[in-house]
């Protein structure tokens, strides 16, 4: 039996590997030229601990000076001695540059591309490389404009599902990606994709889930929700509060509301800024955090937007004086 083993290194690289049951994910790792830290390979040195985010494994022998009974109570493992019981997602304390680990590159080309508000746009990428394509729920990837050498970063909205894709990119006035969508592209253009990054995931669902999503950045938990649909559901109640400027701005409905169909433990709701409205929910997200929401601490948060938007949130969190189980959040700013 194979596993798959997510390597999270600390600048936000993710590297997939697959490891057999009998080996161990350091032994499988350099199998596949992945040079995670390593040195003694017997359980007696430390150097390859990493903490172990999500997954069942056995850890075989190890002295007390290279890990303590304490460190593998919180998941920390030894690599060298870690075999794994079912697929896991590892956090390697040491950059891919040190590791000699690149991004991972594919060429796919356009399947499509719909513009769903003035707003915001959808793109969808298919090909052989996007059917082989590895990603945690909430991660983005680089995109480079076509006809040009320059990138742009977006979070997959979807998991891969028929060798495709997709990702929902904000359209901005005169900007580079926004300008080639609405103008020039067209299916079968070929774009070149460098992923995934970073270490906005969806981990565990262990306890009450509260997504917070600005604008576009309702991509990551699209992302998230189709993993969901796709383990079964959730134990626990997720629920995500999708905040936006106006009402023309408001995307994806359908794909929520089929989520809320798939998922009984899933609810959302969708907020305003404007005034004029139609929406009953006005205002910022952090107006729309009902206490229930937070369970009293005992819940984990990710958010997904703005600067302003993450800000605004951490200083609703100090003044409610609840400190949250986990807080996961992605900045992002539109790029012109």
């Amino acid at each position: 039996m194979t596993f798959k083993i997510a390597l999270n290194f600390e600048d936000g690289v993710t590297r997939f590997i697959d490891c057999n049951a009998t080996e161990t994910v350091a032994d499988a790792a350099y199998r596949q030229g992945v040079n995670v830290p390593i040195d003694c390979r017997d359980g007696a040195c430390g150097a390859c601990k990493c903490k172990a985010e999500s997954g069942k494994y056995e850890l075989g022998f190890y002295i007390d000076d290279a890990m303590s009974e304490e460190e593998a109570k919180l998941g920390y493992v030894l690599t060298c001695q870690m075999h794994p019981k079912s697929d896991c997602v590892v956090n390697v304390p040491a950059s891919s540059e040190v590791c000699k680990i690149k991004h991972a590159t594919l060429t796919a080309t356009v399947a499509e591309v719909r513009q769903l508000s003035p707003s915001t746009l959808s793109l969808v990428l298919q090909g052989e490389g996007i059917a082989k394509l590895a990603f945690l729920p909430g991660q983005y990837a680089n995109l480079t404009v076509p006809g040009t050498e320059q990138t742009r970063a977006y979070s997959f909205s979807s998991m891969p599902a028929d060798s495709k894709v997709s990702f929902l990119i904000r359209n901005v006035p005169n900007g580079l990606m926004s300008g080639y969508l609405t103008g020039a592209a067209k299916a079968g253009d070929t774009i070149r994709l460098a992923g995934p990054i970073g270490s906005f995931y969806l981990r565990d669902v262990a306890r009450p889930v509260l997504m917070l999503a600005g604008g576009t950045g309702l991509a990551p938990f699209l992302a998230m929700l189709d993993k969901l649909v796709a383990a079964g559901g959730s134990a626990h109640p997720v629920h995500l509060i999708y905040g936006v400027n106006t009402d023309a701005d408001v995307v994806e409905l359908e794909r929520l509301d089929a989520f809320k169909a798939a998922l009984p433990n899933f609810t959302y709701d969708v907020c305003v800024v404007a005034d004029d409205s139609s929406w009953p929910k006005k205002g910022y997200v952090t107006a729309h955090i009902e206490p229930a929401h937070l369970n009293e601490g005992k819940v984990d948060i990710y958010l997904c937007g703005p600067p302003p938007m993450v800000e605004a949130v951490a200083h609703d969190l100090r003044e409610r004086k609840v400190e949250p189980n986990s807080f996961h959040y992605e900045k992002f700013a539109a790029s012109v």
